[in-house]
């Protein structure tokens, strides 16, 4: 089975880490002020675990 990502919301302080570590798989929406994912299929893993570490509010998560 493919690892996903994933954002909790609800955590999200609206940064922008990820986005800029990894545009490809996160975007940020203007409305709710919070980073989403646009493929939550993990492309280039690398690329993921370095917006996970990055994360101040520690709400992604990679799920198997």
């Amino acid at each position: 089975m493919a690892k996903k990502v994933r954002i909790d919301e609800d955590e999200c302080i609206g940064c922008e880490s990820c986005v800029e570590i990894c545009p490809d798989v996160f975007t940020f929406n203007d409305d709710t002020d919070k980073a989403e994912v646009i493929d939550e299929n993990l492309g280039e893993e690398a690329c993921v675990d370095e917006a996970v570490a990055s994360c101040p509010s520690e709400c992604i998560h990679v799920d198997q």
